[in-house]
This record gives C-alpha cells, structure tokens and sequence, in this order.
C-alpha cells in the first residue's frame, strides 16, 4: 500500500485535498516534522503565522488608538501559538506603554466575562490572537463584545473584519493556498514532501472596517488608508 502525501497550511483549519488534517501550533514542537527547512516523513505545508509578527498587532493598536494603555489579549492557552503569540506581544508592551491582560479562549462564557470586567477601567483595547479564533463562534462573540463595550481591536484575519471587526493584521491564507498548488503538482510528479521545506506567509494584508472606527469615534491617520490593502466602508 502506498502512503499517503500530506501538504496542509499549518497552524490552521483549513487543508488540501492531499492532506487529512490541519495542524495548530508549532509543527516542529507538535512532532508533525523534523524541521522547517527538512520536514522529513511524508508531509509538508504551508503556515499560516509567524509568531515574530504578534507585536505589530499591538503597534497598530496604539497606531489606531493611541489612548490605549491596556489591552487584553485573547489567546487560547492549550496552543503553542496562543502561548507563543501572547509572549512576543507582552516583550512588546513596555517599549509602547501598554499593560497586558490575558484571556483565555477555554469558553464563551469565559471571554464573555473576561471581556465585561476588563472593559470596566478606561483606555483598553483588544488583540486577538490566532489559536482558535477562527470557528465561527467565538470569532462572532469576540467582534460583538469589542462593539459593545467600544474597545478597539486589532485581530489576525480579514473575515474578522468582514465581520465587523475593526482592523485585521495577517498573512494572505488565499495566497498561501495559491503557493500551495505548486507542491501539489511537485508531489504528484513524484517529489517526496520529506524535501519541500515548509513554507512561511510572504504576503500580509492590512485590512481596515471604516464603518466600524466610526462607531468607536476613531479618526485614522492618514497613513492607514495608503498602507491599507482593502478599506471595507
């Protein structure tokens, strides 16, 4: 019998036809492959976050909204990126002045109450992390809890922002799965996965919701709409 070729776009929920999971986190430190660079076995795939990236979430924060001198930071705890990702933002915060609180995404009734009681003290914002915000869900409570208690958040996708979310920072999965089709047709030529590195985003978008700044009396600086890939009005 012959194995089975895995490509995936690890650390999300989303995978190829050749492949039969997705994988969170760290695909190194999960035991997925032996390194980045030499996977190894028989899969390979491309990431869909760079944990070195998680700080510019907290820059745009207090680009949009510079009043903010805490933010809370919803992550999930059981996740290598959820760890990961909340250590390169808090290693970030003193050079920006902001005090960090985390929430952990263990439960809707958990961030729902972790949100309302951080939202009680003034000049707050909101980072949300990768690691389990994509499932409808919670990306919808999230959203809706940053729109009621008129925190400004900053978040890793562009259907947050879609969905009403303020300002989304991350890479292009659509272009990740375009990148992909190449070591699909490698593969079926006969490539073995065990030599295709695994591949890192190239391309990030900035995404931005005017309507939603103008419901939180954000005025954007200039700067955002020429840096900006897509200004959703």
């Amino acid at each position: 019998m012959k194995r089975r070729a895995f490509i995936t776009l690890l650390g999300g929920a989303a995978a190829w036809p050749l492949a039969t999971r997705a994988q969170q986190g760290d695909p190194v430190g999960g035991g997925y492959i032996a390194s980045l660079a030499r996977p190894g076995g028989n899969a390979t795939g491309f990431m869909q976050s760079e944990y070195s990236t998680s700080g510019k979430w907290l820059e745009l924060l207090k680009e949009i909204a510079p009043r903010v001198t805490r933010a809370v930071v919803i992550r999930d705890p059981t996740a290598t990126a959820g760890v990961a990702q909340f250590a390169v933002i808090q290693s970030a915060a003193g050079s920006f002045g902001v005090e960090l609180s985390p929430i952990d995404m263990r439960d809707a009734g958990e961030i729902e109450r972790g949100v309302t009681a951080f939202a009680r003290a003034p000049n707050g914002g909101l980072i949300v992390t990768t690691a389990g915000s994509g499932s409808p869900g919670r990306r919808s409570l999230i959203i809706a809890l940053a729109a009621r208690h008129k925190l400004p958040a900053v978040y890793p996708y562009r259907y947050h922002v879609t969905g009403g979310g303020l300002i989304s920072y991350g890479p292009d999965i659509v272009d990740q799965y375009r990148r992909a089709t190449g070591y699909v047709d490698r593969i079926l030529r006969g490539e073995k996965p065990a030599d295709l590195p695994v591949q890192a985003p190239v391309k990030y978008e900035l995404v931005i919701n005017l309507k939603t700044a103008k419901a939180l009396g954000l005025t954007l600086p200039p700067s955002f709409y020429w840096r900006a890939d897509e200004v959703i009005e």
